[in-house]
């Protein structure tokens, strides 16, 4: 008796699960129609729902960054050519010292603040795991592909020192160091990375323009979709398929089809080695 009772309640409480697990589906499959949710952004979200996203991000971030190693940051020098970096890919969207976000950085949803007290609330492997990899649906981008790992310490290497700038010493630095001379690209050494392949696609936008197989993106038609490449004969109209070719198409597309709309990215060697790799491995 007592074993078909437990039966019955088991089968009770699965069907009511299974009810109210397609009545939530149900209810967010007519939000998602109805085009209720209002997704511009002149409109924030309530206090409730950002303070949740802000936990989740930052026990996240403090979750993949507890096995970073921090190299020495108190090498003035070095805090220099971060103040340089900084002011020519974080300014805009953070502000400096007496200097505000241009309105790009005003407008964004959720807001990008000033970071004079990032120092305070997180540790340097936090901040350089934040610069490197960027917070997906925060507008945050990820610079590992766009900056070296020496220039990304450099700039974790000024938010420490941040607090001490005042607006005429931030302006006399910058002023100083001028615009940052880029490093020297790393060497190509090994064989292509397929998989590093198919991230570099996503941090250089090629599915802005392109749907791409294993690369999340809008559904466009800019440029041809990707899927097969490796089964064509030719890239870019008239190039023989083959890696070195696809390389060159990737780095230079201007100058091996002056018609084509396809832009420069100022894609890396070992980059657009990786990317040729990953699309080619595409069936």
């Amino acid at each position: 008796m007592a074993s078909n009772r437990l039966r019955l309640i088991l089968k009770t409480a699965f069907a009511t699960t299974i009810s109210l697990a397609a009545i939530g589906g149900l209810a967010g499959w007519l939000v998602l129609e109805s085009g209720w949710y209002n997704v511009a952004a002149t409109q924030q979200h309530i206090q409730p729902v950002h303070s949740v996203l802000e936990k989740g991000m930052r026990e996240s971030v403090r979750a993949h960054a507890k096995h970073i190693r921090a190299p020495a940051l108190a090498d003035a020098s070095r805090a220099v050519r971060g103040a340089g970096l900084y002011h020519q890919h974080c300014q805009q969207c953070h502000g400096a010292p007496g200097m505000a976000q241009e309105p790009l950085g005003k407008s964004m949803q959720p807001v990008p603040g000033p970071l004079v007290d990032a120092a305070r609330r997180w540790q340097p492997r936090e901040l350089y795991w934040i610069t490197r990899h960027g917070i997906r649906m925060a507008g945050m981008p990820a610079w590992e592909f766009h900056l070296r790992d020496e220039e990304l310490w450099d700039v974790v290497a000024f938010l420490q020192q941040y607090p001490a700038y005042t607006a005429a010493r931030y302006r006399a630095v910058v002023a100083g160091a001028g615009k940052p001379v880029p490093l020297p690209p790393l060497p190509v050494t090994g064989p292509p990375d397929v998989e590093r392949g198919r991230m570099a696609l996503t941090q250089y936008a090629c599915q802005a323009c392109h749907s791409i197989p294993g690369v999340t993106g809008p559904a466009t038609f800019v440029g041809p979709p990707l899927k097969g490449l490796a089964r064509r004969k030719y890239v870019a109209g008239g190039l023989p398929n083959s890696p070195d070719n696809l390389v060159r198409w990737i780095r230079a597309p201007q100058a091996v089809h002056p018609q084509s709309a396809m832009p420069d990215l100022g894609v890396s060697e070992r980059d657009a080695r990786d990317m040729a790799a990953y699309l080619l491995s595409l069936d």
